[in-house]
């Protein structure tokens, strides 16, 4: 597994723009919050997910959505999706809850997960993520996380992920 060091070292050989803030650890969308507020840029929030025939799914939305994971399947061509275990998150992309990212796909094998990108953060510039560690965040354009995913070897899915109002 590459780890940080090798998204570091590809950010720079890619010519990526990208910045970096330390923070304290956050574990949840609302621990998130707290720290958001100083970082500019669109938030987000990822869901490790795997569906009925086996396949996993990360899924990077808009820190504020709330997923409606029964039309989700539909909108990003799986089947029926429920959250994956924590070992599964560990073996496939080398982290731990709390520091999920599309970023961790740099220690996934191509075809071993399906890294989704809401449409809006496909567009947005800055997106914030974790650098594989819930004690940081980058900010870097959605083109740029695609463009990572790319050069990684998967082949991400840009959807407009369904929500639930509430």
């Amino acid at each position: 597994m590459r780890g940080e060091a090798g998204l570091l070292a590809d950010l720079s050989a890619l010519a990526i723009p990208f910045a970096a803030h330390e923070h304290a650890a956050v574990f949840t969308v609302a621990e998130s919050d707290a720290v958001n507020g100083a970082i500019p840029g669109a938030h987000t929030k990822n869901l490790f997910l795997k569906d009925n025939g086996g396949a996993y799914w990360l899924v990077t939305v808009p820190s504020e959505a709330r997923v409606d994971l029964k039309a989700l399947p539909a909108a990003i061509g799986s089947k029926r999706v429920s959250f994956a275990k924590a070992d599964d998150m560990e073996r496939l992309l080398g982290i731990a809850p709390g520091s999920v990212t599309p970023l961790a796909a740099i220690n996934a094998a191509p075809g071993s997960i399906t890294v989704v990108l809401d449409s809006a953060l496909a567009e947005a510039d800055p997106v914030n993520v974790h650098p594989l560690r819930n004690t940081a965040t980058l900010g870097l354009a959605g083109s740029a996380i695609l463009d990572l995913l790319r050069h990684w070897g998967h082949r991400p899915l840009i959807a407009r992920v369904p929500t639930v109002t509430v």
